[in-house]
């Protein structure tokens, strides 16, 4: 039996932005069984220990993502296939992350042939363990950048062996600024042979508006100014179908991370919707009711905003908070009334006393407080709130007779209370106190040190909603965007209403607010299914208006285009009832927010049984159940095909087919003027073997320098242009066993030359960066690291390749190849590849260097060939010769090929032997050049 570690952080939060969510420090522990042994319990560490990193670890083989979405909702598996190549057992770490407000639903692993289910089990403790604001030291660390969470599981793989995970969750998207959302974070953490990725959506209603902007991570903004897809990006659409699949090689990879992080591949779009009562879907007796009206006129707001000055907001958090605060002031309107309230261990307050309109005057004097703002002190939560409430209520209560209006708090803070009232609770029934469900409170919690369960329960308590704020070069545009969601009021005091007779069991039908952009959703069983229509009535207010809006919808047209769509998906019981399953994710959350704002054990213990039912009934991992893990007790190893259980194969054909459409094979079609960048395969690694890529012919080239230990090997000369020369020096090594070579050799250092803007000197070893420029700077390569300066970027992911990146248009990387114990033909070296060549000039010139703008082609020559008979007579046969013709000169050829990035890509390439005779300006001895900062032009080149 091997050892399992498995370690999730499951926060869930609510959907929609009318409605408010909680986050709470649930880690979810995970149990295995296996046949009648005792239950085991472990953790994973989050971080291995040193020396575990060291170790050779698996290889990722495979990493799919396959995601359907349905109505909304998306069904979404991922499958990681790993393999040890070693001897001996090795851990392999399985991590991914997956949206906040999603449920795990299942967790399979085949380890050695062996498989090993999931089953939810119910959380017995769970009503015990206080008020829901415990010790959150954890919850912090489970989110990352973009609101994710971690999911993570270890499983010890047997030598020469394979493990299979696959992980499936389910989340109901959000409509937020106008369009749904759906992310999917693809970082295998290792450059990955086959790695696709695959998303499927069907909506009725018609898909309009669809995005799919360029991969997003920490060192991609998100704020980019193109919205291309990324690369290798396919999209097939239909009115209400549409296909996006998403499938780099290890060439495309590398290209965009060496370090197999690739980033969140990011979906956005939007459904056609009807403009009277909303859009009503029926499956199979549920039902799900989309409300999300446009084109009203937006309701006056009266809105306080309480911004946290103490002493730790000091620098880019104010600084950033002041730009999103500037920005947010020109985007109030004249009907609005604003104020502004500071607070630390004091409370500025801008107006004293008042709500102040709307004006050019009054916001340029709002600017002037907002500047004035100096971080001191310590942070005094209970009061600022306390100064903010009373402000709004002061005002309501002298102007409640006039125009309908929507209030609204907005309270930012980095930190915990640290003087005045600290006692958690006590703040939480101080604010709903001073409150009075009179309005709601937005809470913001602006980097790592914050106090999330104490701002979700203010949120959660008061009809708002929290958003975490990540401090990084983007986090205005972070505050100003959750300012954007709740900044236009369109509605207020919504009830959706159906017969009672018709329906049962819907969940919430009231709410405070509606935004604009945002969606309201309400879900519900039919009572009788057989039902024609369906009376819905929809109550709110507008300003001084009273809005009411009435329809009976036909419940027969609908539920036959329902079913058109489950034909299709063929027998998968979770989409064929992915309403049922909607009904009971939005049932759930609104349980889990009723336990959070319950006061006592017994009421909590009641709503506990019957969001564990629910969660098991659907087999959802919560805050109320726990994933076991069982030995199935027989061998099983799933073909590639049935490696992700959700599969959709062959479905986007079907509906394209229905609609009358054929599905395109391949790529989609490219925009006129727009043409796929192909990402270069150009390198130097291994004995040497070279490699040069000419993507505009689609024809790879290859060969081989039998250079001598010590010699230095020009590889990139562009010294006159854009000032970039590299050189790499050769080591030896005694050649295999049997082998035709006498020695080996291997790159054991690569210099960069840089002589624009600045002169810098680069040195790469396999242990070690040395930067040499206004300052030496010594890196080492076990340690991941990245230095950034204006012009030159360096990055070192430990124990793995260090990219050189020089005025954002040139990009080298630089593979570092350990071995842990080498045989006497091996020796630790380097590899060499040109990522991005847009910078240097057509005149560049090197082994390497020569051939990056040169195109190639491939002839036939036929050859007559005299051959000695047996008898002493002479004959003839012909023969046809490979040419590849290139820098009008004609080389002859043989096809062979290539594995480059560490053997995870395999290349055919057309070989030139005799170290590149022909095929090279000169021969190989003019690329030797003194030292390895040499930078001159003593060789053959091109550069004028």
């Amino acid at each position: 039996m091997f050892l399992l570690g498995i370690f999730l952080c499951l926060i869930p939060l609510s959907l929609g932005n009318h409605r408010p969510h909680f986050a709470g420090n649930n880690l979810v522990e995970f149990t295995m069984t296996n046949g009648s042994e005792d239950k085991t319990r472990s953790r994973v560490p989050r971080q291995a220990s040193f020396m575990q990193r060291r170790e050779t670890k698996p290889q990722v083989a495979e990493f799919s993502v396959k995601s359907t979405i349905m109505s909304r909702y998306a069904f979404t598996a991922v499958s990681c296939t790993m393999v040890n190549r070693a001897a001996e057992a090795k851990e392999g770490v399985f991590q991914v992350l997956i949206p906040a407000a999603a449920f795990v639903s299942n967790f399979t692993m085949i380890v050695g042939g062996r498989t090993y289910h999931s089953e939810v089990t119910w959380r017995k403790q769970m009503a015990k363990e206080g008020n829901g604001l415990g010790n959150d030291k954890n919850l912090g660390n489970g989110y990352t950048e973009n609101g994710m969470e971690i999911f993570k599981a270890s499983a010890s793989i047997p030598g020469r062996n394979k493990a299979v995970f696959i992980l499936m969750y389910e989340e109901l998207l959000q409509r937020r600024l106008g369009l749904y959302e759906h992310t999917i974070s693809i970082r295998p953490q290792q450059l990955v042979g086959r790695l696709s990725v695959e998303v499927n959506i069907f909506e009725n209603s018609g898909i309009t508006a669809l995005e799919v902007p360029p991969l997003h991570n920490k060192q991609r903004n998100k704020n980019t100014d193109t919205i291309s897809p990324p690369p290798s990006t396919a999209i097939n659409q239909t009115n209400n179908f549409v296909r996006i699949t998403f499938n780099p090689n290890v060439v495309q990879q590398a290209k965009l991370s060496q370090n197999g992080i690739l980033g969140d591949l990011v979906i956005r779009y939007d459904v056609q919707r009807e403009l009277s009562v909303g859009d009503l879907q029926v499956l199979n007796g549920y039902f799900v009711h989309y409300f999300a009206p446009t084109d009203l006129p937006p309701l006056p707001k009266n809105v306080v905003f309480v911004i946290d000055t103490s002493a730790s907001m000091l620098g880019k958090k104010m600084k950033q908070t002041k730009e999103a605060l500037f920005t947010i002031l020109q985007d109030l309107r004249p009907q609005d009334h604003f104020n502004i309230i500071g607070f630390s261990n004091r409370v500025k307050v801008w107006q004293q006393n008042q709500m102040v309109k709307v004006s050019p005057n009054n916001i340029r004097d709002a600017k002037k407080f907002i500047y004035g703002l100096y971080p001191t002190g310590e942070t005094n939560i209970n009061q600022g709130i306390h100064v903010g409430a009373k402000l709004l209520n002061d005002y309501l209560a002298s102007n409640g007779t006039h125009e309908k209006s929507v209030s609204l708090m907005i309270f930012l803070t980095d930190g915990r209370p640290t003087i005045g009232e600290k006692d958690s609770p006590k703040i939480l029934g101080n604010s709903k106190n001073a409150i009075q469900e009179k309005f709601c409170l937005f809470s913001i919690g602006f980097g790592d040190d914050v106090d999330y369960n104490l701002l979700e329960k203010l949120a959660l308590d008061n009809c708002g909603m929290m958003r975490r704020i990540r401090e990084d070069e983007d986090a205005a545009s972070q505050l100003k965007g959750f300012y954007d969601e709740i900044g236009t009021p369109l509605l207020s005091d919504i009830r959706i209403d159906y017969p009672p007779d018709s329906v049962q069991y819907v969940t919430q039908n009231m709410f405070y607010n509606y935004f604009n952009g945002s969606e309201i959703v309400v879900a519900g069983k039919l009572l009788n299914r057989s039902s024609e229509t369906l009376h819905v009535e929809i109550t709110a207010s507008n300003g001084n208006k009273y809005v009411v809006l009435e329809a009976d919808i036909k419940l027969e047209g609908v539920g036959q285009a329902e079913m058109i769509g489950s034909e299709v998906i063929e027998d998968n019981k979770e989409y064929k009832n992915h309403i049922e399953r909607l009904w009971g994710y939005l049932t759930f959350k609104e349980l889990l927010t009723s336990w959070h704002k319950s006061d006592t054990i017994k009421e909590k213990e009641e709503i506990m049984d019957k969001a564990s039912k629910l969660a098991l009934h659907y087999h959802f991992v919560t805050p109320f159940t726990l994933l076991e893990m069982k030995d199935s007790g027989f061998q099983a190893d799933l073909p590639k095909e049935e490696s992700t259980i959700l599969s959709m194969d062959g479905i986007g054909q079907k509906l394209l087919n229905l609609q009358g459409k054929k599905a395109p094979q391949g790529s989609s079609p490219r925009k006129s003027g727009k043409q796929r960048t192909s990402v270069s395969k150009t390198s130097a690694d291994g004995d040497p073997h070279f490699v040069v890529d000419f993507p505009l012919n689609k024809m790879t080239v290859c060969f081989n320098i039998d250079g001598e230990p010590g010699d230095i090997l020009r590889l990139v000369s562009d010294h006159k242009n854009s000032g970039v020369t590299v050189n790499g020096q050769l080591i030896g090594a005694p050649a295999p066993p049997n082998g035709h070579k006498k020695q080996r050799t291997y790159f054991s250092r690569i210099t960069i030359i840089l002589n624009k803007p600045k002169r810098s000197y680069i040195e790469i070893t396999p242990s070690k960066v040395i930067l040499d420029s206004k300052d030496r700077l010594i890196l080492s390569t076990d340690k991941s690291t990245t230095v950034n300066s204006k012009d030159l970027v360096i990055a070192v992911i430990a124990n793995s390749n260090i990219t050189v990146t020089i005025q954002g248009t040139i990009s080298f990387v630089i593979l570092v190849h350990h071995y842990k114990n080498p045989a006497p033909y091996q020796r630790n070296h380097l590899g060499f590849y040109i990522s991005n060549s847009k910078g240097l000039s057509s005149n560049s010139h090197g082994l390497l260097g020569q051939f990056l703008y040169n195109d190639v082609k491939i002839t036939k020559v036929p050859l007559q060939v005299t051959n000695q008979t047996s008898d002493g007579r002479s004959g003839s046969a012909l023969n046809a010769v490979t040419l590849l013709s290139v820098r009008n000169r004609l080389v002859p050829v043989i096809r062979k090929q290539r594995k480059i990035y560490n053997g995870l890509h395999q290349v055919d390439c057309w070989f030139a032997k005799n170290n590149a005779a022909k095929l090279i300006d000169g021969i190989y001895q003019d690329y030797l050049v003194p030292h390895l900062f040499d930078c001159g032009s003593g060789l053959i080149t091109n550069e004028v």
